[in-house]
């Protein structure tokens, strides 16, 4: 973690099974027992421990890498990779949503990695209870981060999964105590059970943060109140056993909003948006702006053995083999999605007619493949049709255009692997300039930019949907048309070398009786559009799909057509009833001997 000294805790085992060779048989000359660990210096080692595990899992199969669990299992975008084939038994089974099984990879390591988490924070709370707040006057402030890391986990647990096991520093013992939590308790109805339990950590973690934490990377007060209100969220909207929404509680959300406006009040003091979009995806914003409320630290060249605490959840999306990136062309925006980005002449999106056509439409052969030179021309046919928002080029790196805000770097067709199967919107949030000093390749290619996982333009949008869920859509223009209005103020780096804008960028905020008539039904589906724009590529799609209870409609919807552009996508379908969830790993299930069940239509 980047401003917090890290310090790794040695602990030796003594093995004593019978079939280890004689080597592991000779005895330790040193053995570290926990129990002697009860200093101050002690209690930051055990926290800093758990943070340090979010930032040192060496898989692109991460449960914090967001692209492949929330982004390319909706309509955001495609795997990408050299093909069908490359991760196909794996990410491309969960794209088209067949063939996926509990033995499937890479359902396994995220379950594994966020329990290692999850322990090291309740080893931390249950070594921090020992100690005296006058020994140890942070003693409250670090119980609270661990509960948050803790609830932060499980939350991304319980969505991926829906019935997990809830794991506190109250269970103790050996393995049999873990092996008999349940996932899903026979005690409660449903799943608000457990909802609950994440809720109260976060509720707990609020209470004890400080609003400021001198040391960057530690939570503070302002994530756990926007945890508490985006669980709140998840939970007004119930689900039966078929995982399909059957109510909205409108309770949840009054609460919600309650702490969704602890955060609007700082509104030009400590939380704002940034002036420019584009000011969140850069490397140089790492801790250092207003908008982001809580990042996962990375670095580079920090003096570790790695190269440095660097996002290998995220390694595999660089261009391939361009501009000094190496590895590995993954995550690319759909065509979908781009169209998406479409204005009208009043500035407003093309809710209805935005997908007839996408860029794939205008740059075909006689042979049907792609003219290539057509690509990396810009393709203006399809560019110029339109007027656009500009966050579709804060979002999508287009052969053509300049890459990362540079007007001297135009990214080519040959940065992208695999054009004919996954097209060329190159999904750019998550990379940087390659001049940026945090690339690090050592055989697969990674960077050190921070992962921002609370920002206040989402929070806007939470506030949003919450208002207007309760019947108080007019109060709801204020916070959508807060980020609409600096959409449209986001074009300044988006310039050719000459200075002229990349595309013909036109968005308007929206004016009831003037371009636009602000009902109920009309202010939803504002907002979600909205959200989409705002957070595209970004791993939230997915899981605001599951939250409102139409994942079906809009996947089947989405497959209908890109089916017609690619046609690996023939296969596609999404079966409501089991898709919204992922099946229990059955490693897991076969390790929880009995104790656990599994979700429906696996």
């Amino acid at each position: 973690m980047k401003k917090l000294k890290y310090i790794f805790l040695v602990v030796a085992f003594i093995v004593t099974a019978n079939s280890c060779s004689d080597f592991l048989d000779v005895p330790p000359k040193q053995v570290l027992d926990e129990s002697l660990l009860t200093s101050p210096e002690d209690m930051e080692g055990f926290v800093t421990a758990a943070y340090a595990r979010i930032t040192d899992i060496p898989s692109w199969d991460s449960p914090f890498s967001p692209w492949w669990s929330g982004s390319m299992r909706s309509d955001d975008s495609y795997k990408g990779g050299g093909g069908v084939w490359d991760g196909g038994d794996g990410w491309g089974f969960m794209e088209t949503f067949v063939n996926l099984t509990p033995n499937g990879w890479p359902l396994d390591y995220p379950w594994y990695v966020s329990y290692q988490i999850i322990q090291r924070c309740n080893t931390a709370i249950q070594k921090l209870n020992n100690i005296s707040e006058k020994d140890f006057p942070l003693k409250n402030v670090r119980i609270g981060e661990m509960k948050f890391i803790r609830a932060f986990v499980h939350f991304r647990l319980k969505q991926f999964f829906k019935y997990i096991p809830y794991i506190d520093e109250n269970v103790v013992g050996g393995t049999a105590a873990f092996e008999a939590i349940p996932n899903r308790d026979p005690n409660y109805p449903n799943d608000l059970y457990l909802w609950e339990r994440i809720l109260n950590d976060f509720k707990d973690a609020e209470v004890s943060l400080p609003d400021v934490q001198p040391e960057k990377g530690r939570v503070d007060k302002n994530a756990a109140t926007a945890m508490v209100a985006r669980t709140l969220m998840f939970m007004a909207y119930e689900q039966d056993d078929r995982h399909q929404v059957i109510n909205i509680n409108k309770d949840r959300l009054s609460e919600a909003l309650v702490y969704l406006n602890k955060l609007t009040e700082q509104e030009g003091g400590k939380v704002d948006l940034c002036a420019d979009f584009g000011e969140n995806f850069i490397h140089t914003s790492d801790n250092n702006t207003k908008e982001s409320i809580w990042e996962i630290q990375y670095s580079i060249n920090d003096g570790s053995f790695t190269g440095g605490k660097i996002n290998r959840g995220e390694g595999l999306n660089h261009p391939w083999k361009w501009a000094g990136f190496q590895c590995c062309g993954f995550h690319h925006i759909s065509y979908n999605m781009g169209n998406a980005f479409k204005t009208g002449p009043d500035g407003l999106p093309l809710f209805d007619d935005y997908n007839k056509d996408c860029y794939g439409d205008y740059i075909k052969n006689v042979d049907g493949s792609d003219n290539i030179a057509l690509v990396d021309a810009g393709n203006p046919a399809y560019f110029n049709k339109y007027t656009w928002d500009p966050r579709f080029s804060h979002t999508a790196g287009v052969p053509g255009h300049p890459w990362k805000y540079d007007p001297n770097l135009i990214f080519e067709s040959r940065g992208i692997r695999n054009g004919a199967e996954y097209g060329w919107l190159k999904s750019v949030k998550e990379l940087p300039h390659p001049g940026c000093g945090c690339l690090l390749y050592d055989g697969w290619q990674f960077n050190s930019m921070n992962k921002r996982m609370i920002r206040y333009d989402e929070v806007l949008l939470w506030k949003a949907e919450v208002l207007i869920q309760l019947d108080r859509w007019n109060e709801a223009l204020i916070p959508i048309n807060k980020v609409r209005q600096r959409a449209a103020h986001s074009a300044g780096w988006l310039i050719n070398a000459d200075g002229t804008p990349v595309m013909n960028y036109h968005v308007e905020i929206y004016k009831p009786g003037d371009n636009c008539t602000w009902s109920k039904e009309f202010a939803w589906k504002a907002m979600l559009w909205e959200n989409r724009l705002e957070m595209a590529g970004e791993g939230r799609r997915f899981f605001d799909l599951q939250r409102w209870g139409i994942l079906e409609d809009v996947m089947n919807n989405y497959f209908a057509v890109e089916k017609t552009r690619f046609s690996w996508l023939s296969v596609a379908r999404f079966t409501a009833g089991r898709d919204e969830f992922f099946p229990i790993p059955q490693n897991q299930m076969k390790w929880a001997k009995g104790n656990y069940t599994q979700n429906p239509g696996y």
